[in-house]
């Protein structure tokens, strides 16, 4: 009878992964479906040998790219990648191969108008997510384009430009049968479960951030319980997946341009804050002297006018002299200008003063499942509140997360405590936009400089190459079958042996 028990229960699970099978396509060996890989955890799917030192010369194949921040999205023989070519202003999908990296297809998105963007940033920064069956992007100039694999559109859903100067960031993911999109924008932000077979909004749910956001929701299964969670610049915040009812949240200001990530039954949070550390801080003069030096109309007050343009609030030490570097206090009238009368007086003069002195306290938090409500005070385990990275997302591999900051500044820490195990320079300085992923117990760290860092997962550093492709990198690379796809601000190389 036990026999007969185990084998009826071996033929259920055939059975089971039979039906699963049926409802979508078998997963590849390569396989690396939206950004940051699967569940936007950063880590290779298999334990096939990766490369450690690499560059042009010796890269499998490299195909020219037009502009554009998005990750390689990955399903068997295909790359997804989304673009934009400065010359005619086209927004377009692009299907590569990924034997030899010649372009299959390409379907330009019909936006009427492509919006503002930062100096440094484009207008095809999403990453398009894929379930094997169709593959889903996303530009803030247009709203969402559904094609299957071949390039025949199925479905669109057209969606106003978010009101921002600096663009978009945040990347589509496929979870269960929704695809879930952020839009965290002042004036109408919102995450929404759009349904993956028709283009149709299921639900959407109004978010309340404080500035615009830029990080990719992310699924948070356990048990039976399936939460979407979303970083935002208000902190973190879980919702049903199956209907959008609001779980728990964490408070936390955040400039929110990184993607959580999950493992070791906790989720791992960067909520970077402009100013949270202390070489970043710039002291501003005494109110006295100001209205000495720049009082012009007599009248008591430092008027927006007046402001010098040089004068900082807040720098980017590590990040060179990039654009956005160096934060004069004129961007930031309107955080002390409490009354909205475009001047500062003495109250206001000393808050600005206080913030740059001080700054705010930020951090990496590591949350706990469950809970409902706000959960700020009762489910974050711990919390590491210097050298946290602003853009690159945390990564958790064997137990330990890493997280690298602008000046190649790596942090890793034990995942259950938070205990820090080391803090080094990796060896390539300069700002830091791409995440560090990870694979054959190796990390990859790659610079906005164009240098890509191999080092050993470990409790101690152990730098294994600096490998250097002398063009920017913004994109997060990609890890499938043995293979490491990098996108630079020009191309796309494939590395492996």
């Amino acid at each position: 009878m036990m026999r007969l028990r185990c084998l009826t229960a071996v033929l259920l699970v055939i059975a089971i992964r039979g039906v699963m099978a049926s409802e979508g396509p078998a997963v590849p060996h390569a396989c690396w479906p939206q950004f940051r890989g699967p569940n936007a955890s950063g880590v290779a799917a298999d334990k096939k040998p990766l490369p450690v030192e690499f560059g042009p010369e010796t890269a499998i194949w490299t195909t020219p790219l037009p502009s554009g921040h998005s990750s390689p999205c990955i399903w068997g023989d295909r790359i997804f990648l989304t673009a934009f070519d400065r010359d005619s202003q086209q927004l377009e999908t692009l299907c590569l191969n990924r034997a030899d990296g010649k372009i299959l297809w390409r379907r330009a998105a019909p936006a009427a108008a492509i919006e503002e963007v930062h100096p440094i940033s484009t207008p095809a920064n999403a990453t398009p997510a894929t379930d094997g069956q169709r593959v889903y992007v996303y530009f803030s100039a247009f709203g969402m384009l559904c094609y299957d694999l071949a390039g025949q559109e199925l479905w669109r859903l057209p969606q106003a430009a978010p009101p921002t100067p600096y663009g978009s960031g945040s990347s589509p993911i496929v979870a269960g049968e929704f695809v879930l999109l952020s839009c965290e924008a002042p004036l109408k932000p919102s995450l929404s479960a759009i349904d993956r077979r028709t283009g149709q909004v299921v639900w959407r749910q109004a978010c309340m951030p404080y500035l615009p956001g830029y990080a990719t929701p992310v699924l948070w299964t356990r048990d039976e319980i399936e939460e979407v969670v979303l970083h935002s610049s208000v902190g973190v915040t879980a919702w049903r997946l199956a209907d959008g009812d609001p779980r728990w949240w964490v408070s936390s200001l955040s400039a929110a341009s990184s993607t959580p990530t999950i493992g070791a039954g906790r989720l791992f949070v960067a909520a970077y804050w402009p100013g949270g550390e202390p070489e970043d801080r710039v002291g501003l003069p005494k109110f006295d002297d100001m209205l000495l030096r720049y009082d012009a109309n007599r009248n008591g007050k430092i008027d927006a006018k007046e402001l010098p343009a040089d004068l900082l609030i807040i720098r980017r030490a590590e990040a060179g002299d990039l654009p956005g570097a160096r934060i004069p206090l004129a961007d930031a009238f309107p955080f002390f200008d409490a009354n909205a009368d475009d001047q500062y007086d003495r109250a206001e003069w000393d808050k600005a003063i206080a913030f740059s002195q001080h700054g705010r306290e930020h951090g990496l938090l590591a949350i706990r499942p469950g809970g409902q409500g706000d959960v700020t005070n009762s489910h974050v385990d711990w919390r590491e509140s210097r050298s946290v990275a602003e853009v690159p997302s945390p990564l958790l591999y064997g137990g330990r997360v890493y997280m690298v900051k602008d000046g190649g500044i790596l942090s890793c820490l034990a995942a259950s405590s938070g205990q820090l195990l080391y803090r080094t320079r990796i060896g390539a300085s300069g700002a830091y936009f791409a995440s560090p992923v990870a694979g054959d117990g190796k990390v990859y760290a790659a610079s906005h400089n164009g240098a890509l860092v191999v080092f050993a997962a470990g409790e101690s550093f152990q730098r294994l190459a600096v490998n250097e492709l002398h063009e920017p990198v913004f994109a997060t690379p990609a890890i499938a079958d043995g293979r490491l796809y990098v996108r630079t601000t020009l191309r796309l190389y494939a590395f492996g042996p």
